[in-house]
């Protein structure tokens, strides 16, 4: 497989997986942010948790989506995630134009 073939294949598949990102939003009351995914839940609860001095947080989501290429599987029952790095909690609002992606990945 050429370097270009792969650069063809790796944006089809981010295309596709924005074009199902853009059929289930609508599904979802939430966009959770960490450093390493981004999810759309229906459900979230997040924790600051405190560890021999250092902050961590907890985040578990109910009924969630994630945004993963090379996932098969994207619709989740739950998802819990620990990081010592930011998270990103949106409620997202029902009538407002879908966001773009692009900005929400700094891309």
């Amino acid at each position: 497989m050429s370097h270009d073939d792969l650069e063809k294949y790796e944006t089809e598949a981010e295309l596709a997986l924005y074009r199902e990102y853009r059929d289930v939003v609508g599904l979802f009351q939430y966009v959770v942010e960490t450093e390493r995914r981004f999810y759309l839940c229906n459900k979230v609860d997040l924790q600051v948790k405190a560890s021999g001095g250092d902050i961590y947080f907890e985040v578990t989501m109910a009924d969630a989506w994630v945004w993963d290429v090379y996932r098969s599987a994207r619709l989740v029952k739950s998802v819990r995630v620990v990081t010592f790095k930011d998270v990103n909690v949106e409620e997202l609002a029902r009538d407002e134009a879908l966001p773009d992606l692009r900005q929400l990945r700094g891309r």
